[in-house]
């Protein structure tokens, strides 16, 4: 699974969306699960938009809830996250190319 997490969120990438991300929302007291690690989510995200799984089709192996991954997509959609990325990371042709494609995965998925 380590293999495929970096192919989808490369260390680079990681770097530049890490920095884009709007903060976290705050919590209710007591109870609850602890705050999912946002890379994890992004790898199960950019998985799902990419390969055109549907979301209740997400692996375990990812390590994520369905309804944390699309609640996390869609705030980051919400965000402008996926064209921010576009933009921050097009001085790099390589890194370029796969987030134009995720980009335009996501836009494909708004609605899912």
């Amino acid at each position: 699974m380590e293999v495929l997490a970096r192919r989808l969120v490369p260390d680079e990438m990681w770097e530049v969306a890490r920095a884009l991300m709007p903060g976290r929302r705050p919590r209710r007291q007591g109870g609850g699960r602890a705050a999912a690690d946002a890379r994890t989510v992004m790898t199960a995200v950019v998985y799902v938009i990419t390969s055109g799984c549907a979301w209740q089709n997400l692996p375990p192996a990812f390590g994520v809830t369905v309804p944390t991954a699309h609640r996390w997509f869609t705030r980051w959609t919400e965000a402008n996250l996926w064209q921010n990325l576009c933009e921050s990371t097009a001085h790099d042709p390589a890194l370029a190319e796969w987030t134009r494609a995720i980009r335009d995965a996501a836009a494909c998925r708004v609605y899912d």
